[in-house]
């Protein structure tokens, strides 16, 4: 097996290299149609990452991690399946670039949006159409004594 290699990124300038010691593979039966061989290969790929132990991880990105990825996380650990191929050697690729993936978005700096003020066609376009309301509103009501 070789090592996990995440591109650059926000947050990953230079990218990052996960030891392939670190990942723990899996191979079970996978599911659905497949041929005479399906009850006989183990072609689904679990592949595990801990990420509270990865030494390949600085602390804040490790804490960027956690916090980012805590739904699909079984304690500190990261799980990824793959059995949407027929072949073992596909799903393992298919594990490798999805796990990949999840990290990368997970390293990644929250976007701080920067508040700005509505523009003033904006602001005269809602007050028109507060106006054309309050008059819909206005000609349900029963006329007047004058009317």
């Amino acid at each position: 097996m070789e090592d996990l290699r995440i591109r650059t990124g926000p947050g990953l300038p230079r990218g990052l290299v996960i030891p392939a010691a670190e990942l723990h593979e899996q191979f079970v039966r996978s599911s659905g149609p497949g041929g005479q061989s399906v009850n006989t290969t183990d072609s689904r790929v679990q592949l595990r990452l801990d990420l509270a132990a990865c030494s390949a991880l600085t602390d804040d990105q490790r804490r960027r991690a956690l916090c980012a990825l805590e739904p699909r996380l079984a304690g500190t650990e990261l799980i990824v399946d793959a059995a949407e191929h027929r072949s073992q050697f596909r799903n393992r690729k298919a594990a490798r670039e999805r796990m990949a993936e999840l990290l990368r978005q997970a390293m990644a700096p929250p976007v701080q949006r920067r508040p700005t003020k509505p523009t003033r066609g904006s602001q005269r376009r809602r007050l028109q159409a507060k106006k054309h309301r309050g008059r819909i509103k206005a000609d349900r009501s029963r006329p007047g004594r004058d009317a």
